[in-house]
């Protein structure tokens, strides 16, 4: 590993704990842990939940804690499947 290599990984180390300090303001201690356990099962739906959540902190949209039926909401909102339907003619 190079000097260049060992700055960039501790740079994301530094931003992960920024992101989980920010998520611990921003949710409630049981929000906080039903997004663990979701990040344990579909990483990607969990980061996908931490951006919309900290996008919305960042533009002022959240007025109180995220509480654990409002993590439900977001978590399902990003899994809902998008249905369309092809006409042929």
């Amino acid at each position: 590993m190079d000097i260049n290599e060992l700055q960039q990984a501790q740079q994301m180390k530094q931003l992960e704990e920024m992101k989980k300090k920010l998520l611990t303001q921003i949710l409630t201690k049981e929000a906080f842990e039903r997004l663990a356990r979701v990040r344990a099962v579909n990483p990607q739906l969990a980061a996908q939940a931490e951006l919309y959540l900290l996008n919305m902190m960042q533009s002022g949209r959240l007025q109180q804690p995220i509480t654990e039926d409002k993590l439900k909401e977001v978590l399902q909102s990003l899994t809902e499947k998008r249905e369309f339907k092809i006409r042929r003619k």
